[in-house]
């Protein structure tokens, strides 16, 4: 199946949310990943200006969100729920690794629909809700300070989900920088800038002749690995050039 096409059929469930904020900041990282079903459960508030806020984009999916008032109703018509767990439970499914979860959830959602399953921001998902779902994930956070904002929480498993649906290579934006007009520069040009790199370093003082080091082959060395454009060749020359001219500095009247 494509990968769009399943990642279509998997939904997130947002339990009791508190915060409109942290729905938009839900949506949206849901659809930079390509999910688009959001389910709540008895939400504090919403629909929210707050919400449409922070999607920046994603009102769409607000805009197609389905309230509940409880979990079993929200899950309806799923064939595997994945509750987010931030602690171990001696009640409910054991806790799975995340990216083993996220393979499991795509092979499920081949066959129908699937739900990723939220907390209330606060104190999480309560043990009837995790009991609702057959499996669970936590995300290995540092054990010191494990508690993730729930728009970061949802980016997070929805992030594992694209990657496991394109088989970590999902396509990604063109991100290659315009081409410059202007042409790498000859041998001749390159020569040109060492030769008048030489001469402001002599006038100036900075190279001396009869102890002349190693300079000039580090400059070119520094030169072959940059493989300058024509243009940045005309750029260094003028700024040398603009060294040689006098300054005008004591000058009498």
């Amino acid at each position: 199946m494509n990968p769009e096409d399943l990642l279509s059929r998997i939904r997130v469930v947002l339990c009791r949310p508190s915060h409109p904020g942290n729905i938009g900041a839900a949506a949206r990282a849901m659809k930079t990943m390509g999910l688009s079903d959001l389910h709540l459960v008895a939400p504090r508030s919403f629909p929210d200006a707050e919400a449409d806020a922070r999607a920046t984009g994603a009102v769409d999916v607000l805009q197609a969100a389905k309230v509940h008032a409880d979990l079993p109703a929200a899950l309806a018509g799923v064939r595997l729920a994945i509750a987010l767990s931030a602690r171990r439970r001696d009640l409910g499914p054991p806790v799975g690794d995340v990216r083993a979860m996220a393979a499991q959830a795509l092979v499920e959602a081949a066959a129908g629909e699937v739900a990723l399953v939220f907390g209330n921001e606060t104190v999480g998902l309560s043990n009837d809700e995790v009991l609702c779902c057959q499996a669970a994930v936590s995300i290995p956070a540092k054990p010191e300070f494990s508690s993730l904002n729930l728009g970061a929480a949802v980016q997070i498993l929805c992030y594992e989900l694209r990657m496991a649906a394109f088989d970590a290579a999902p396509p990604t934006p063109d991100f290659r920088a315009t081409p410059f007009a202007s042409p790498t520069a000859t041998v001749e040009e390159v020569e040109g800038l060492y030769a008048h790199l030489e001469a402001v370093a002599l006038a100036s003082g900075f190279l001396n002749p009869a102890q002349p080091g190693r300079l000039m082959p580090k400059l070119r060395r520094l030169f072959a690995r940059a493989r300058p454009e024509r243009d940045e060749i005309n750029i260094l020359r003028g700024l040398l050039a603009a060294t040689q001219q006098p300054t005008g500095h004591g000058r009498k009247r």
